[in-house]
């Protein structure tokens, strides 16, 4: 049927038995029907590739045992990957991407970008050499209201900016799991696979990203304070950063994965000259706004008063809720709309993705942090 445009063939690294995020990147990417799963690299050990695959509905021929095997045979085939999802561990972020751009494939990647700010520095120069699309699913800037939250900030309805609160706060590291056969603690902790940040690393990422989103505002300095918290655990897993942003307004950004009993309770608090906002995850379709100087509103996804790229987020009417898997497809789909505009020939960039300066970004954060808190620097700069 001519003028309806294909799907956008993804091919994955990592995904395999186990994984938490491999599934979720496969039913987000497919859920506007732009984009389908053809072929993967799933796991390290064939036999366990094969299995993901069969469960996928992947072509066994298609399912390959290692990434380097995947690039080079997905290259050479007619309906070959137009891009490929990286959602492996952290340490195998930056070889795969790097491999990928290299070979010519756009690249879709779980966060972090890398394990250290050195590789997320050489990626930058990768992708800006081949001319290659890079993102990064920073899935909470998928939200409808999030967006909207960006807009009115952007938008000066706030008034200047004063302050900003991200807390995100999780329970499921509060017992060493990691000396258990739980897949996602063992790797989360471990600094070789990891890096060297691990709740810093993990959701502390998703806490800065979403600061400087919202508000627009880059952070300049801060003072972190990051412990390990569980008897025996290599790598932080409570963090504590008071931050400063460009329009000298302070911050502060709170995460933890071993507050009992939390579940995935990430929240955002920005308070301006003539109002404030709030935003919880675990409420995503509402936003709440209290002026200064009239009523609080308490702001609806799906409802025509929002701004555009807020209302452009939804699928369905307002008091039908939406959450998760339609804020990561959000992402997804504007990463197909910038692949089809390069295709055509098209210079086009989209200002709600995430791309490789926000990789860099934040491993500069997770660096800075780290270093700072491990020294005791107290207030240092980041650029």
């Amino acid at each position: 049927m001519q003028g309806i445009p294909r799907k956008l063939r993804m091919a994955m690294v990592g995904g395999g038995p186990g994984s938490f995020i491999g599934p979720v990147h496969r039913m987000a990417a497919e859920l506007d029907a732009q984009i389908e799963l053809v072929a993967g690299a799933f796991s390290s050990d064939a036999r366990r590739s094969l299995e993901a695959a069969a469960g996928y509905g992947i072509d066994p021929s298609r399912a390959y045992p290692h990434y380097e095997a995947l690039l080079a045979a997905e290259r050479d085939r007619e309906d070959a990957a137009d891009f490929v999802a990286v959602v492996t561990p952290n340490h195998l972020h930056f070889p795969v991407a790097a491999a990928a751009i290299q070979s010519g494939y756009h690249v879709i990647s779980d966060k972090p970008a890398t394990t250290t700010l050195q590789e997320a520095q050489a990626l930058a120069e990768l992708v800006a050499r081949h001319q290659q699309l890079y993102a990064l699913t920073y899935t909470y800037t998928g939200y409808p209201m999030i967006r909207q939250a960006r807009a009115m900030c952007m938008n000066g309805e706030l008034g200047q900016i004063r302050k900003v609160v991200v807390e995100y706060v999780q329970g499921w590291l509060s017992k060493p799991l990691e000396t258990s056969d739980q897949k996602q603690a063992k790797w989360r902790t471990d600094p070789a696979q990891a890096g060297a940040g691990g709740c810093i690393g993990d959701i502390g990422v998703h806490a800065f990203n979403l600061l400087e989103f919202v508000t627009g505002e880059r952070v300049v300095k801060l003072c972190a304070d990051l412990s390990s918290i569980v008897s025996g655990r290599q790598l932080d897993d409570d963090c504590n950063v008071l931050v400063r942003l460009r329009n000298g307004a302070p911050g502060v950004i709170q995460t933890t994965q071993i507050a009992a009993g939390e579940r995935n309770g990430l929240t955002i608090r920005v308070f301006g000259e003539r109002g404030s906002l709030r935003w919880e995850q675990e409420r995503p379709n509402v936003l709440n706004v209290s002026w200064a100087d009239h009523a609080a509103q308490m702001l609806h996804a799906g409802s025509s008063y929002l701004e555009p790229t807020a209302c452009g987020s939804s699928r369905l009417p307002s008091g039908h809720p939406e959450g998760y898997i339609e804020a990561f497809a959000n992402l997804y789909r504007e990463f197909a709309a910038c692949v089809r505009a390069k295709w055509s020939g098209e210079t086009r960039t989209h200002d709600l993705i995430n791309g490789i300066d926000k990789g860099v970004r934040s491993m500069r954060f997770v660096e800075t942090a780290v270093t700072a808190s491990r020294e005791g620097r107290g207030w240092v700069h980041i650029a």
